[in-house]
């Protein structure tokens, strides 16, 4: 997987960290503020991205990360299987970090619902419009976004968060027909063609 060869085109790859809560165990609404590393299986679905990359003969030229571990840990379980692996050191990018969910942070799903109700919920995954008291700070994610996937090369690796991923679709107005959620351990790509038109080659992919 390159860049295109008349030079103007590029492809990125966005990745949602691997699993951070262990099965049985009830999810929460985990953002900037919590720093949780990968369980087991959290680090088997790093290594299976790995994997499905390295044997789609997809070579990333550059990954950036979100700071937190659970992203670093997926990105290094990933990059461990490029061939090029020893070279290739990832890049801390302050705009893919995890948004901050304010009081909702480190709680369950019916708290979070009792306290800002379904409606806020829905838009929040529908359309990326933040519930009230959460800090996302759309504006700037929007135009870190849109100016990355416009101008940088590739074919680049981006591990971050449900949370700051689906700022990608939004950048580009690709949201019309797909959710914006990327399941844990999932991917998508979107590609820059030879023309600078932003499309999404695929969404939600879990190999």
């Amino acid at each position: 997987m390159g860049s295109d060869p008349r030079g103007a085109g590029a492809r990125f790859v966005i990745v949602r960290h691997g699993n951070t809560f262990a099965h049985g165990e009830a999810p929460r609404r985990i953002g900037a503020r919590t720093d949780l590393p990968l369980t087991p299986a959290g680090e088997e679905q790093g290594a299976a991205l790995g994997r499905h990359f390295a044997a789609q003969g997809w070579h990333f030229a550059r990954a950036l990360v979100s700071p937190l571990a659970r992203t670093r840990a997926t990105a290094a379980a990933i990059l461990a299987r490029q061939p090029n692996a020893p070279a290739l050191v990832p890049e801390p990018c302050y705009w893919l970090r995890e948004i901050d969910h304010g009081p909702d942070e480190n709680q369950g799903e019916e708290a979070v619902i009792a306290r800002i109700g379904a409606e806020a919920l829905a838009a929040w995954d529908a359309h990326g419009v933040a519930p009230r008291d959460w800090q996302v700070d759309a504006e700037s994610r929007l135009a870190a976004w849109h100016a990355f996937l416009a101008t940088a090369t590739g074919p680049a690796l981006l591990v971050t968060s449900n949370g700051a991923a689906r700022f990608a679709l939004l950048a580009i107005g690709a949201v019309a027909d797909r959710p914006l959620k990327l399941a844990t351990g999932a991917y998508g790509v979107i590609c820059r063609d030879a023309d600078g038109t932003l499309r999404v080659e695929s969404w939600n992919v879990r190999p």
